[in-house]
């Protein structure tokens, strides 16, 4: 037998790689004002992410709001900022590649240094890699018998955009200390020309009325569409969003003592979803005389289906760094944020959050941790943020806090498919030289398998056994006839 072998080829792109990277940031404020800390907000964005050689390089700022006590035990605030560079490793990376990098302040905390506050945040990345590749496909192949089969392949469409937000209320607030917000997204489509992104942020503010600490919580709905030139049709999509700029200004009614804010922020998108193209691709062969070897490439795509949200309120007794008795009296309770981890049904962790209280006249501020378990069926990546966070004591020294989480679960659908890239002509088979064989086939084969156990082609078969039907039960007699060859 002589093979003869032809190929076709087509270009795509695949997720390469997922990269999770830390680094440490520090600001010092040095303002000889700050009698004692209170409470710290950080807030981190993207300047810039590029792939170089076996390394991913990324930057972003930092931007600290320190919440403090001055020497007359007024509440005041301070920000600064800070930028910052670093890299992840990687030895399969290549400049041609993209990187999709998302930022998030996963720890911090405030140390006294001489005169000095330094805030240390922990600064942990999620980069996201897509290489673009190519296939290689095997098309036909002379001096073989090929199985044909509709295959539908799939290519990774990364994407990214930014978008602005803008929002105004009003507040029973005479000063505005610190805004701090979380953005999520509910739903992520395709259309011509652009992906739509509809979600929500989740915003607290924290302010003083009549010399004491408030907190307000708001949850403001939004929709953002971001130009796509090679999104075509409508599909669902995966996408994430990350605050990149947060401004609030706000101001104050002397006469009615109302707040009026203006709420306005950027938001970054990074996301991907799957083109398809379902193409007669050639899925196994064999001849009939020769060993032949089926080179076979194997894909998995993660097709994107869509958003499911949830809402869930959590309650039961939390724990607090102070100690807290009835001599204190509870003001607010800010700057909410989630920390979990994944499980098979759900997610674990706990909503932490900063509880200002008065306790002798002057004002104190505590750590609340309130754990919580949420349980749900089915797979998909779970995003879940805190709001709406009180605390109140229940007996003294035991608290019980209350909060709403917010979860949204990006879907996805598993597809495994394959198909011959290639195919190798192996040695010779011994022949045999029976005029007429009778063959007892196994349960379940169709045509296919059955032609190529026999290693006769499928027309072969089908022409002399015309009354098997497909698939087979196991108890047919197939006949064979060979011609006589000199």
């Amino acid at each position: 037998m002589s093979l003869s072998t032809q190929y076709s080829t087509g270009a795509y792109v695949k997720p390469a790689a997922h990269i999770k990277a830390q680094s440490i940031v520090e600001i010092r404020f040095s303002d000889n004002e700050i009698s004692e800390p209170v409470a710290v907000y950080p807030q981190v964005g993207k300047t810039g992410c590029e792939v170089s050689n076996g390394r991913v390089n990324y930057s972003g700022r930092l931007i600290c709001t320190l919440i403090y006590l001055d020497g007359d035990g007024k509440l005041c605030r301070v920000q600064k900022g800070a930028e910052f560079s670093h890299y992840a490793d990687e030895e399969s990376l290549a400049p041609a590649m993209t990187a999709h990098c998302a930022l998030s302040c996963e720890r911090w905390h405030v140390k006294r240094d001489g005169s000095s506050f330094v805030v240390g945040a922990v600064v942990g990345a999620e980069i996201n890699v897509y290489a673009p590749s190519g296939r290689s496909c095997l098309s036909s192949a002379e001096g073989a018998s090929i199985r044909r089969e509709n295959v539908a392949m799939y290519s990774t469409a990364p994407f990214t955009g930014e978008g602005e937000v803008e929002d105004s209320f009003d507040c029973n607030a005479q000063d505005v200390l610190v805004p701090a917000a979380e953005a999520s997204v509910t739903s992520c489509t395709c259309r011509a020309g652009e992906i739509e992104i509809c979600g929500e942020i989740y915003l607290t503010v924290l302010a003083v009325r009549e010399g004491s600490p408030v907190c307000f919580d708001r949850t403001i709905p939004y929709k953002c569409e971001i130009p796509c030139e090679e999104s075509l049709i409508v599909r669902p999509a995966q996408c994430a969003a990350e605050i990149k700029d947060l401004a609030l200004n706000a101001r104050v009614d002397e006469d009615g003592g109302n707040c009026r804010v203006e709420f306005g922020a950027t938001l970054c998108f990074s996301g991907y979803y799957c083109d398809s193209e379902e193409i007669s691709a050639v899925t196994d062969a064999f001849s009939c005389t020769n060993a032949v070897e089926c080179i076979r490439a194997e894909e998995t795509a993660h097709v994107p289906v869509g958003y499911k949200n949830f809402t869930q309120r959590v309650s039961g007794l939390c724990a607090t760094k102070a100690k807290l008795d009835y001599s204190c009296s509870f003001l607010a309770v800010t700057l909410p944020r989630c920390e979990y981890t994944r499980t098979e049904c759900g997610i674990e962790g706990s909503v932490t959050a900063v509880l200002l209280y008065d306790k002798g006249g002057e004002i104190k501020s505590t750590e609340v941790n309130l754990p919580f378990v949420w349980t749900a069926e089915g797979g998909g990546e779970v995003k879940a943020y805190a709001c709406g966070v009180s605390v109140k004591q229940r007996a003294e020294g035991e608290c019980e806090a209350e909060a709403t989480l917010k979860i949204s679960v990006a879907e996805c659908e598993t597809h495994n498919f394959s198909y011959l890239s290639d195919l190798k002509e192996g040695g010779e088979l011994p022949a045999n030289r029976s005029a007429v064989s009778v063959y007892v086939p196994s349960a379940g084969d169709g045509l296919w398998e059955t032609a190529k156990k026999l290693r006769r082609p499928p027309e072969d078969i089908q022409l002399s056994n015309p009354e098997l039907v497909y698939p087979l039960t196991g108890k047919e007699r197939i006949v064979v006839f060979r011609g006589k060859t000199n």
